[in-house]
C-alpha cells in the first residue's frame, strides 16, 4: 500500500527548516547552556570545549535565526562583551530540549545515570515532555497520530 504521505511535497516542511538550524551537534549544546545559565562565550568555551570559530559560528547563527540575543556587559576595568539570552523563539524550544534529555536519558546514560535532571520549581517533581492533542487527550504512542497535509502543504504533480 502507498502512503498517502507521498501524495504531497515536503520541500516547504518546517522539520527540514528547523533541523536547518538546530541540526548540529554543537548548537544544541550551545543551548543546553543557555538554557542551564550558561551565557558567557568563555564560559561555555571552557565548560563545552566547543572550538571557539565553532562556537562563534553558532551562537551567530542563533542570533542571526533569532533564537538568542546578544546583551552588552562589561566586567570591571574590562573591555565591553556580550552575553547570550534566549528569546521567546528560543524559550519555544524548551519542550525539544526536555524531549530530547528525556531519550538521551532512556538509552545513553551512563549505569549510574544521567548528569542532568529537570525538576519543576514549585513542587521538586522531574519536569517530563508530554505530548496532548488540541482536545486534550495525552498521546503516548506514535501509531496514534496521523500525519496529514497541512494547510500550506502542496501536492505532487
Amino acid at each position: 500500500m502507498r502512503p498517502a504521505a507521498l501524495d504531497w511535497e515536503i520541500d516547504n516542511c518546517t522539520i527540514g527548516r528547523a533541523m536547518a538550524i538546530l541540526g548540529e551537534r554543537w548548537t544544541v549544546v550551545v543551548l543546553r547552556e543557555v538554557f542551564n545559565g550558561v551565557r558567557r562565550f568563555d564560559d561555555m568555551r571552557e565548560r563545552t570545549g566547543i572550538p571557539r570559530q565553532v562556537l562563534t559560528n553558532r551562537l551567530a547563527t542563533l542570533v542571526e535565526q533569532g533564537v538568542l540575543r546578544r546583551e552588552p556587559y562589561r566586567e570591571p576595568g574590562a573591555r565591553l562583551r556580550h552575553e547570550y539570552r534566549l528569546t521567546d523563539k528560543g524559550l519555544d524550544l524548551w519542550p525539544v530540549l526536555v524531549a530530547v534529555l528525556e531519550w538521551g536519558d532512556r538509552y545513553l546514560a551512563d549505569p549510574e545515570g544521567p548528569p542532568l535532571s529537570t525538576a519543576h520549581r514549585d513542587c521538586g517533581e522531574p519536569v517530563r515532555a508530554v505530548l496532548r492533542c488540541a482536545a486534550g487527550h495525552d498521546v503516548t504512542e506514535p501509531r496514534d497520530v496521523l500525519p496529514r497535509p497541512g494547510p500550506g502543504a502542496r501536492r505532487r504533480t
